[in-house]
């Protein structure tokens, strides 16, 4: 999955670098003016590996004990949450293609 991702984020040129919530939050109600659907996605799937990817970074980190317990299940519900949706749109784009592809011409 997380590979899936990020084929998806380097064909538009995504960085994966970790970002805060509220400035995921923020960049997704207000997209740039001229952006793009696949530019959006891309976005999107860029914003979710770094989630994905914080959430892996916090979970060692509470390993070795440097990480409070309840900021590592913060993070990682967050990260769960973003897979969740991640999966969620993966499906309605699927839906939607096979709908598409049933269409009488």
């Amino acid at each position: 999955m997380m590979d899936a991702l990020n084929s998806i984020s380097t064909l538009r040129g995504v960085g994966g670098t970790a970002s805060t919530a509220a400035s995921s939050a923020a960049s997704a109600v207000r997209p740039a003016a001229g952006t793009g659907f696949s530019d959006m996605l891309a976005d999107i799937s860029g914003q979710a590996v770094s989630s994905l990817q914080g959430a892996e970074a916090a979970a060692i980190t509470g390993l070795q004990g440097k990480a409070s317990v309840q900021h590592v299940v913060q993070t990682i519900m967050a990260a769960e949450t973003t897979l969740q949706t991640a999966l969620a749109v993966r499906d309605k784009v699927v839906a939607a293609y096979q709908e598409i592809s049933r269409m009488a011409i």
